[in-house]
């Protein structure tokens, strides 16, 4: 069954007449009234009662005409769809992000997203650590995520590009109680004999890698008493008196009764906020996530588009 001949049904149904139908359609109506008797062939029954003076629907035509409409109505609405699609004005794009860190950043993407192409749908993926995140989107399991750089080292993740959003320091996060607490910078080695609440192992965070990478510069590997899946618990944990931790200065926002937060002497650690997707991703929706993304998450001042690039390793800068 021909789509025209539907089309074909709804005008001369509408108008009740075949000369002003066909005059809608644009067309002759001899070739009018021909598509109304082949669609009326096809489906073995007669839609119009015709006479020389009058055209009317049938009970078969009353019937037939609400669901054809339902479906040119379906059929306008998903081309529509699929144009925006194609000009990157609607569609999917899985995001995955995970920590504090991401509080101020991704509401603002998330915001300017939907006010510029309230048809892209972001499928958000909480607690996808950085390096996870890189992972994934090497995969294809994830269009775009909030990543941490340097990322691991010796992961190789061909085709990942990054853009630096944000630059961060490496902190120390104790309990207000603590002794070290009245310095006003904390030596990394002094923290050798303390007990650590850190992210757990596997779950591929970069703010762990990097803590035990700079505990090991400075002589020892922490030792981890408690592990939490998130800086909101890492940092309760301090509070209580769990242990020590290092955290972001992304995360300083978090305030909790007994807890403080105190720089690392020397030299800083500086961690970069990036956006990662695969270079090869065909999906215009997300090119215009990243386009938006350059507005409302723009490159640090002091940072040139080179930081768009494959994503980096080795150790933090």
């Amino acid at each position: 069954m021909e789509l025209r001949y539907l089309a074909a049904f709804v005008a001369v149904a509408e108008e009740l007449h075949f000369g002003r139908a066909a005059k809608r359609l644009r067309m002759a109506q001899p070739p009018l009234s021909q598509q109304i008797r082949q669609l009326e062939r096809e489906l073995d029954v007669q839609l119009f009662a015709r006479s020389t003076r009058s055209v009317r629907l049938t009970g078969a035509g009353e019937a037939f005409l609400g669901p054809v409409r339902t479906v040119l109505a379906d059929l306008e609405a998903a081309t529509r769809l699929a144009r925006a699609a194609g000009r990157g004005e609607a569609g999917r794009v899985s995001v995955g992000f995970a920590g504090a860190s991401s509080h101020t950043t991704l509401p603002r993407l998330t915001r300017a997203v939907r006010t510029a192409h309230p048809g892209i749908e972001l499928v958000m993926r909480g607690q996808t650590y950085a390096n996870r995140a890189l992972d994934e989107v090497a995969e294809g399991g994830l269009d775009l995520g909030f990543v941490r750089l340097p990322a691991r080292p010796h992961v190789e993740r061909p085709g990942v590009r990054t853009r630096v959003i944000a630059e961060e320091r490496l902190i120390c996060a104790l309990a207000s109680d603590h002794p070290l607490a009245r310095h006003e910078r904390i030596e990394v080695a002094d923290l050798a004999a303390e007990p650590f609440v850190s992210f757990p192992a596997n779950a591929g965070s970069s703010l762990r890698d990097v803590t035990f990478r700079t505990c090991e510069r400075a002589g020892y590997l922490p030792r981890v008493v408690q592990e939490a899946p998130d800086s909101y618990t890492i940092l309760a944990l301090v509070a209580m008196g769990v242990g020590v931790t290092l955290t972001l200065t992304s995360c300083t926002h978090i305030q909790q009764t007994g807890l403080v937060y105190r720089p690392l002497a020397g030299d800083p650690v500086v961690l970069r906020s990036a956006l990662a997707w695969r270079a090869d991703n065909p999906s215009a929706a997300l090119r215009s996530v990243l386009d938006i993304a350059r507005d409302a998450l723009p490159t640090p001042r002091g940072r040139t588009e080179a930081a768009e690039r494959g994503a980096e390793t080795g150790p933090p800068t």
